[in-house]
């Protein structure tokens, strides 16, 4: 090869490499990660959703390209901030911590397959056909929390065998689950002789005038259903429990590691993480339709046992040595 063609030709290579790389770039798939959340409360949420998708072969900046959108706790933004995933094109939407979250984006798209995480029932809300055909373009996994609501009654019952009056905290504004997480909970509460009385919250207020009522009628224990909405508000619910000397049980275990005095559900951080591993296999090809709905094979009990003694209660043996993990 003469000198002044291997100079051409290094330099047309050269001039080609910044548009190889935007085509590289503009190849990237992009991931709509919706939320109904916010950044600082999900930390965990998007580091086990990365996980994922690193174990399915994807890193983020690498191979795949993630758009964020946050709810910021406002239910009402979230129809918005699903069509601009929708006309954003983006490859696949994960639809996370939220029923809701999914009823949105499945009413947004039916081309875009969908991921989701969630509590409901997803056959019984209309999400997909059944759990192990889903039909159409979405799947995921649910928590299936009104199965888990009588395991979280009893574990209650156990702690206060002499307690008189039950509670439960629920949300019929802001989540469709509410309705089956509630009749669980009364037919769990029937069968061991007890009624269930139920409070409603639906903003910040509500939550703190409930509590109010709740000390005013003398409830003994509270259960706080599973829901999006109680979740990204933990800080204020444990405060005010322990504030009131309310004992109470929850569904996720932040509200343990934020002083909340016990909860029992399934482990999130397995949850997200099987989330982005799906996401990861739809992108190499598999298709939403065929992918199984999963449902939980890990749940955890954790107890706070320097609440216990803050609220003058002392967890039986047999509790402890239940619990996944005792926080002194």
């Amino acid at each position: 090869m003469r000198r002044r063609e291997f100079i051409t030709l290094v330099g047309g290579a050269t001039a080609a490499w910044p548009i190889a790389a935007r085509a590289q770039q503009t190849a990237m798939p992009v991931v709509g990660y919706l939320e109904p959340g916010t950044p600082e409360g999900s930390t965990d949420t998007v580091a086990a959703f990365r996980k994922g998708l690193s174990e399915a072969g994807f890193d983020e900046g690498r191979n795949v390209t993630l758009e964020y959108r946050w709810g910021h706790n406002d239910p009402s933004r979230m129809p918005e901030l699903t069509a601009d995933l929708v006309r954003r094109r983006v490859a696949i939407i994960a639809a996370l911590g939220s029923t809701a979250a999914a009823l949105e984006a499945k009413a947004a798209t039916t081309t875009v397959p969908i991921v989701f995480t969630g509590g409901a029932d997803p056959v019984q809300i209309g999400l997909v056909a059944s759990l192990h055909r889903p039909g159409g373009n979405v799947t995921g996994l649910t928590s299936m929390n009104a199965e888990l609501m009588p395991k979280r009654l009893g574990l209650l019952q156990e702690l206060l065998p002499k307690a008189a009056r039950f509670a439960a905290l629920a949300d019929f504004a802001n989540n469709p689950t509410t309705e089956s997480s509630v009749t669980a909970l009364r037919a769990a509460g029937s069968a061991m002789g007890r009624q269930i009385e139920v409070f409603y919250a639906s903003s910040n207020r509500e939550i703190d005038t409930a509590f109010a009522r709740l000390v005013q009628e003398r409830v003994d224990a509270l259960l706080i259903l599973p829901l999006a909405f109680f979740g990204n508000r933990r800080v204020q619910l444990v405060t005010l429990a322990v504030h009131h000397r309310v004992p109470a049980i929850y569904f996720q275990r932040a509200f343990v590691e934020a002083g909340g005095l016990m909860s029992y559900g399934t482990s999130l951080w397995d949850r997200d993480r099987q989330a982005g591993i799906y996401v990861g296999r739809i992108l190499k090809g598999e298709k939403p339709a065929d992918l199984p709905v999963l449902q939980p094979t890990k749940f955890e009990f954790v107890i706070n046992r320097q609440t216990a003694r803050l609220l003058n209660i002392d967890f039986p043996s047999t509790l402890l040595a239940l619990a996944d993990e005792v926080i002194e």
